[in-house]
């Protein structure tokens, strides 16, 4: 009975050996090709179910655009600090053994992948054409995230502008001399960066800020303001709401 239990278990053991060294091979060969991130190691069919996902589990402590509030932020300079120049494996784990919180790993292996899928790609890094798996975790390295392009400015783009403030006809209030608006994701918040606002040029657009009123706009009246809301084009004319404003110089000069 020994002899006959030891030829069964014996090539199972063998075939795990096997196994476990095709994968180490296909580690070490990664390894020393150097991929990181910036490869295309997931795919953005994976990051759109990773958004899912984060949306449902993660978005309430670290915001839906992983800037942080009740966790910290997950992508940018904290990003880099805390995770760049390790391999991929570091990430995953970090993000498996502690979210979300109050249950975490909970949400499974493929889960938590395309998670991290969601988070490189929010980083700025490309998507490939095979989905993040397990296996190529230890042999990729991450690398500090770069700034994703703005999305293009298209009717209801949330939009950031610097303009003169200026009385309209009928009780309206504009910005003229305006910038060229520049989109912005709909989840940015908090107070605009008014220095470097007031870096960028005015322009020749004009803008019919609707709800104005609500900033007493008398007090505001010739300085330059930074705008930020919903960019609303309509035939003749350019409108925006006003999420916010700021004043970025008491007066409005090229």
């Amino acid at each position: 009975m020994v002899k006959n239990s030891a030829i069964f278990v014996v090539p199972g053991l063998v075939l795990a050996g096997v196994l476990a060294a095709g994968m180490g091979d296909r580690a070490v060969r990664a390894q020393e090709n150097g991929k990181t991130v910036a490869d295309g190691v997931f795919t953005d069919a994976q990051a759109v179910r990773g958004a899912a996902s984060y949306d449902n589990a993660c978005a309430n402590c670290h915001r839906a655009d992983l800037g942080g509030a009740n966790g910290p932020a997950l992508r940018g300079e904290r990003f880099a600090r805390i995770f760049a120049g390790k391999d991929l494996k570091t990430l995953y784990t970090k993000i498996a053994t502690t979210m979300p919180r109050g249950a975490p790993a909970s949400l499974g292996d493929n889960v938590y992948l395309d998670i991290v899928a969601h988070m490189l790609r929010e980083n700025g890094f490309p998507g490939g054409e095979a989905d993040l798996n397990m296996e190529v975790l230890s042999a990729v390295r991450v690398l500090p995230g770069k700034a994703k392009p703005p999305p293009p400015v298209g009717d209801f783009s949330y939009v950031e502008v610097v303009g003169c403030l200026a009385p309209g006809p009928d009780q309206t209030w504009l910005l003229s001399s305006a910038s060229e608006p520049v989109s912005l994701a709909i989840t940015s918040g908090g107070a605009p960066d008014v220095g470097e606002a007031g870096n960028k040029p005015l322009g020749t657009q004009v803008y019919r800020l609707l709800d104005a009123m609500a900033y007493s706009p008398e007090s505001h009246k010739g300085h330059k303001m930074y705008v930020r809301g919903l960019l609303i084009r309509i035939p003749g004319e350019q409108r925006m709401t006003i999420s916010a404003f700021e004043t970025v110089a008491p007066t409005c000069s090229h």
